[in-house]
């Protein structure tokens, strides 16, 4: 209950002073549910003391996705997000920046221009993060190596909805064709209970369900083989399902204090109620389908290898894949200090939806599964849209 007391305290007195020292916004441009207000960069709070250049370097990682788009192609969110050619221009100077001398802070100030984001007047959202976790794996089942990792089904599909209409840009659908109709695909428990098996989609085998379990969830993972080999596993596809947090289920249940909920309190009620375990799990009918990787990774939603404290998973139906925002959060592991930086939108995952909502990647080992496994702090976003699209599309309608 202190430790609660605190973080809401360190984040109101933040709160106080930031809006002590910074100039008001201006009128915000609204798009559903989301609105954006334009402001100076001297108005975003810690904005002096970040290293810009890790941030640069994030993003021009990034550019690559740019680069494979046609100049006039829309991105999306197409409403405001501007055209490929603005992000295409922008990601020129960035890489001239890197080899050039250019400082990086002064890059995004002269290319960008920063806005507050809300959704629904709501100015705080809540911040996640994430990580690469490791498990023990073979490639042959056995006894002990008994809990398998599907590679996605032919037989499922996907569909982009924004091609279809543009007002469902960012918004993709799963299922399976069944006659002349598309229905959804298989849940969880379906899946668990078979409906794969002889299929021959095993990727690879592992030890622990429940370490399966959060790897569905984290998206991608390290499998350490009894080989003695490494391996990485990422995303690849889901199976359209709408993603449900247990931890949700285990405040419902009395069995967990919400303050208290965390990934490592989730896997420790799960550990020591294993009759109850399998039956809790299957309660979140999302599925994922893994794929081994080659070369470096993790690789997020962008097609990008991950950056661990610069890559940030965003809501794609509000926020532009690629654009750089600056995150207003709280450590989670000392909710008295501020975590203030310049992150990259590289990512999405089922549980992040809304305008302010985001989840932040920590990278691998013991730090990373803490620090992420901790991390459900309020937070603020303040997205960076190129001048050019900025000019045209947010601040002539504001």
């Amino acid at each position: 209950m202190q430790r609660a007391a605190a973080l809401w305290l360190a984040i109101g007195l933040a709160a106080g002073l930031s809006a002590c020292a910074a100039p008001p916004e201006r009128e915000p441009s609204a798009f559903g549910a989301l609105s954006l207000a334009p402001l100076e960069f001297d108005a975003i709070p810690g904005w002096q003391l970040d290293d810009h250049r890790a941030a640069l370097i994030a993003f021009i990682a990034t550019c690559r996705r740019f680069d494979r788009l046609q100049p006039g192609q829309p991105l999306p969110p197409a409403i405001y997000a501007g055209l490929a050619a603005d992000w295409q221009g922008v990601c020129a100077v960035a890489r001239g920046a890197e080899h050039g001398g250019t400082p990086a802070k002064q890059f995004f100030e002269t290319w960008f221009q920063p806005f507050a984001v809300a959704g629904n007047k709501e100015k705080t959202g809540l911040i996640t993060g994430y990580f690469e976790p490791q498990l023990n794996g073979s490639t042959k089942r056995s006894q002990r190596f008994s809990v398998p990792l599907y590679r996605r089904p032919p037989d499922l599909i996907s569909v982009d909805l924004g091609q279809f209409d543009s007002r469902l840009s960012g918004r993709n659908i799963s299922g399976q064709v069944r006659g002349n109709k598309f229905i959804p695909y298989l849940d969880r428990s379906e899946i668990e209970r078979g409906a794969l098996v002889g299929q021959r989609l095993e990727v690879v085998w592992v030890d622990d369900a429940i370490d399966a379990f959060f790897l569905h969830i984290q998206g991608s993972g390290r499998i350490l083989l009894d080989s003695g080999e490494t391996i990485r596993v990422g995303f690849d596809g889901k199976n359209g399902r709408p993603y449900r947090a247990i931890g949700r289920d285990l405040v419902a249940m009395g069995a967990i204090q919400k303050k208290d909920i965390s990934l490592q309190t989730i896997r420790q009620w799960l550990k020591t109620n294993p009759g109850q375990a399998r039956a809790l799990m299957n309660r979140n009918p999302s599925y994922v389908f893994f794929k081994r990787i080659i070369g470096p990774g993790p690789i997020g939603a962008a097609g990008i290898p991950l950056t661990p404290g610069r890559s940030f998973a965003v809501d794609l139906k509000y926020l532009p894949m690629g654009a750089p925002i600056w995150l207003q959060t709280t450590n989670p592991l000392n909710p008295l200090l501020p975590l203030a930086r310049l992150v990259v939108a590289q990512d999405t995952g089922s549980a992040i939806t809304g305008p302010v909502r985001g989840d932040l990647f920590w990278g691998a080992g013991r730090y990373a599964l803490e620090a992420a496994g901790r991390m459900k702090n309020p937070g603020r976003l303040y997205l960076l849209i190129p001048k050019s699209a900025a000019r045209r599309t947010l601040l002539q309608s504001g």
